[in-house]
């Protein structure tokens, strides 16, 4: 909110949540009845178009956010170079608002406001005179009230909300107290119903004007210079009625120039241009190479994890992953995406990070999780993954981490095939399991005298049961085959402390991989904790349980740009892959963690709490 909320500044229907899309059921379910109802002679179809016209508003502005997303994590052409946080994401997870609302107006303008109902598809003197309306009243006014909100009285109490986003996305222009936006909304509807009183408006000239002020506020917003320079040298007039990302972007970082809404004309007319305007948009078109340190290499997990990256739905991916009921009505896009990316796809960027001086990416294999359990796409993925470390050993990157399964024992061996077949990279690879042990062993209780060993066997999980004896603690296997498994390669010295149970109701203290079901957690003591050691955590089924997340920690409060969860983890809390990856890389160490190779526990838990990573549980 503003520093000092005014009047008006909440959207009469906040309090309803997500419901208050049923506002618009009467007013959609009205227009469709009266379509269907009457002869065709009769029927509206302007009036039918308001709410896909809504619609197409939503997924225009939604694929500004993803590009905007998807360039200023890779691209160098970006203007402001920090990073966003939580904090600006739950803030601007309302900007359909002034969506709902436009449709509400535009329902009322088309039932009560004359020539507004019956609008033909086309009229060249209405879209004329749209246009020019624009040009002249529209962004004149439009500058007056710009400077006016940034008097102290109105933007203590309005225009701050706005103004608190210093860098921006494209969804910050339409992040408003609702009364500013009433008045941004009055302001767009000159030029259509002026048209529309001179019996010259159109659907088109409709569509199109709205479709071009969301276009521009997109722009202005995105955050990464994308206008050529050649568009100036062509028409250099252009620099006076049109105005480029960078442009605006100045006014969200020195607040007292460069007010005009999309034509910097009334900013040259009022003296009100910043003076390093040019410099600025020069200096971002030519862009900035960012070295890269540290790369964690992830993948998408489920069908519906796609709308969880960073890259998908912004208020989705800032809470930790869930299914959603309104996900599924969008299979259609679902499924085409994974198809997508299955024939296509690429390794693509999907967040950056910085600490201090270190700069982190993360990097996504276009496979989802099922893709990694069919064995005709291990060569594929393989492949894929190799790709993605050439690429950055070539770029210089210091560690590669691999997160979920892109380090599988069955898949590359923990990563081991790589050094195999690139023995001299410089680029040193890891798995992170040196780490996921520590935080494992950090997480069980003092006092601890036995544990019982769930799920599939891993490296991390024999690590784990081989620290523990080391201490004296007794571990217990309920499987007879992972038992003998792991007994064959174990000391024979720690021999005692492993044990065959096949009992599953003794223990409190479950530390558990993949494979653990529902009917073995059905047969657990009330107040058992569940530890998981594998990336992927276990079906929660009891409520009268502890379960812990999967191997994290959370990350030190001067690591920047995080705004995204990472899968099902909290709010700025990193897998074991990328905090290891990271550490790595600060410590300077110059060897790999792939394989059957780990490296010091304690040397690594130490080093890692030692740069600011905290412990997620503490026992």
């Amino acid at each position: 909110m503003a520093s000092k909320p005014g009047l008006f500044t909440e959207f009469p229907w906040q309090k309803l949540g997500s419901f208050k899309y049923v506002i618009l059921a009467p007013w959609v379910a009205h227009s469709v009845y009266s379509f269907v109802s009457v002869g065709e002679g009769e029927r509206d179809l302007s009036n039918l178009l308001i709410f896909p016209l809504m619609l197409s508003r939503w997924a225009h502005n939604q694929i500004w956010i993803s590009l905007s997303r998807f360039q200023t994590g890779r691209s160098k052409h970006k203007i402001v170079h920090k990073g966003i946080e939580f904090e600006q994401v739950d803030r601007e997870a309302n900007w359909d608002d002034q969506i709902l609302l436009s449709g509400v107006f535009m329902y009322l303008a088309s039932k009560y406001f004359p020539g507004s109902d019956h609008l033909p598809f086309w009229r060249t003197d209405g879209i004329i005179m749209v246009i020019l309306l624009h040009m002249g009243p529209v962004e004149f006014l439009y500058y007056w009230f710009h400077r006016a909100l940034h008097h102290h009285y109105l933007y203590t109490r309005y225009h701050s909300h706005h103004h608190s986003s210093i860098v921006t996305e494209p969804i910050t222009s339409v992040v408003h107290p609702f009364v500013e936006i009433v008045v941004y909304f009055i302001l767009f509807a000159i030029p259509v119903l002026s048209a529309t009183l001179a019996g010259a408006n159109s659907i088109v000239a409709t569509v199109g004007y709205y479709t071009f002020v969301d276009f521009m506020n997109n722009l202005g917003h995105c955050n990464f210079e994308i206008v050529p320079k050649s568009l100036f040298h062509i028409f250099p007039p252009l620099k006076y009625i049109a105005y480029t990302p960078s442009y605006h972007s100045l006014h969200h970082t020195q607040f007292r120039t460069n007010y005009a809404l999309f034509m910097p004309v009334y900013d040259y007319i009022y003296g009100t241009v910043d003076e390093s305007s040019d410099d600025l948009y020069e200096i971002s078109l030519k862009g900035k190479e960012e070295k890269i340190h540290v790369v964690h290499l992830t993948h998408p997990t489920t069908l519906q994890s796609i709308y969880h990256l960073r890259l998908g739905f912004a208020s989705v991916a800032s809470q930790p992953y869930a299914s959603k009921w309104y996900l599924w009505l969008m299979w259609p896009v679902t499924w085409g995406s994974m198809l997508l990316t299955w024939i296509f796809g690429a390794t693509f960027t999907v967040e950056k990070n910085t600490l201090n001086n270190l700069k982190m990416q993360t990097w996504a294999i276009p496979r989802y999780s099922f893709q990694y359990s069919l064995s005709w796409q291990r060569a594929t993925i393989n492949s894929l993954i190799e790709k993605a470390i050439l690429e950055a050993e070539e770029s210089g990157v210091k560690v590669i981490s691999l997160g979920l399964l892109n380090q599988g024992e069955e898949l590359n061996k923990n990563g081991e095939l790589y050094i195999q077949k690139h023995p001299k990279l410089k680029i040193r690879i890891l798995d992170g399991s040196t780490l996921a042990v520590a935080i494992v062993l950090h997480s069980i209780a003092n006092g601890t005298k036995q544990v019982l060993l769930r799920g599939n066997l891993s490296k991390t999980g024999f690590a784990i049961a081989l620290a523990l004896c080391h201490k004296g603690i007794q571990v217990k296997l309920a499987c007879r085959g992972e038992f003998e498994k792991l007994k064959l390669h174990f000391p024979a010295k720690f021999g005692s402390y492993l044990v065959f149970s096949d009992s599953l109701n003794v223990e409190q203290a479950w530390l558990v991989g993949d494979g653990l079901t529902e009917e073995e957690q059905r047969k657990a003591l009330k107040g058992t904790r569940f530890i998981p050691f594998s990336q992927f955590p276990p079906k929660k089924v009891r409520k009268d349980c502890i379960y812990y997340n999967t191997p994290a920690m959370k990350v030190p409060k001067h690591l920047e740009n995080m705004h995204a969860c990472e899968n099902w983890l909290p709010r700025r809390v990193m897998s074991t892959g990328r905090v290891a990856g990271i550490v790595h890389a600060l410590e300077g160490w110059d060897t790999h963690e792939c394989g059957d190779k780990m490296l010091d526990i304690e040397k690594v838990w130490k080093a890692a709490l030692n740069h600011g990573f905290l412990p997620l549980f503490q026992p």
